[in-house]
């Protein structure tokens, strides 16, 4: 099967989750964690998601799914334990162009969720297309033994410079090597950092076009 492997923000969007059990839990989580606009209808929830409408992080409709319930959606994942209402839901999302994730029915399903590894705003994510999400959660276990703990931290400041070489530097091919230089290198945050110095001296050899007056 080929996908189209995406990163998409979410934030404020609209989401819906069908259920709020077992299934559902993780996916709310998900979702909010990319602060996307939550809205989860189910007759009944986990105490967990309870008290989540209860602070006003998401909003719970304490009711059966009935059709229409995705009209100004942009996401919706169908997490009940009925594969009957789960595939009325994607049937619904099909006509009103909502994306949609049937769990554990990847026939009934637009995306699938990922496993992530996740340090900072770097993000691995691993997909077998449905075909085994055991599979994906044993790399993730094992990529995420490998990946150094402080790697956002990295991330973070290699963000920092790259900012800085792009508005000492035009866009060219001397700025793109510099930028694939640093990504090899460590980072730090301080002034004196021995990248930040090298940053320094290539925009001294690559500098912008000065703007006429």
């Amino acid at each position: 099967m080929d996908l189209f492997p995406i990163f998409l923000k979410i934030a404020a969007r609209p989401c819906m989750v069908i259920g709020a059990g077992n299934l559902a839990e993780s996916k709310i989580e998900s979702l909010r964690t990319a602060h996307a606009k939550v809205t989860v209808i189910a007759p009944a929830a986990r105490p967990s998601i309870v008290d989540l409408a209860v602070a006003g992080e998401i909003e719970w409709q304490q009711r059966e799914y009935v059709d229409g319930d995705l009209a100004g959606q942009f996401l919706v994942v169908a997490a009940t334990d009925n594969a009957a209402v789960n595939r009325a839901v994607y049937h619904e999302a099909t006509q009103k162009n909502v994306i949609c994730n049937a769990v554990d029915d990847p026939p009934f399903c637009d995306f699938y969720f990922p496993s992530v590894v996740r340090r900072g705003d770097l993000q691995i994510a691993i997909s077998t297309a449905g075909a085994s999400p055991a599979l994906s959660q044993r790399l993730r276990k094992e990529i995420n033994a490998q990946l150094p703990l402080d790697a956002g931290d990295w991330l973070s400041d290699l963000g920092d410079l790259r900012r800085e070489v792009t508005q000492m530097e035009p866009l060219n091919e001397e700025r793109r090597w510099l930028l694939h230089q640093l990504a090899q290198r460590e980072v730090c945050g301080y002034d004196g950092c021995p990248s930040r110095v090298m940053a320094r001296e290539h925009a001294l050899t690559n500098p912008l076009p000065e703007r006429k007056s």
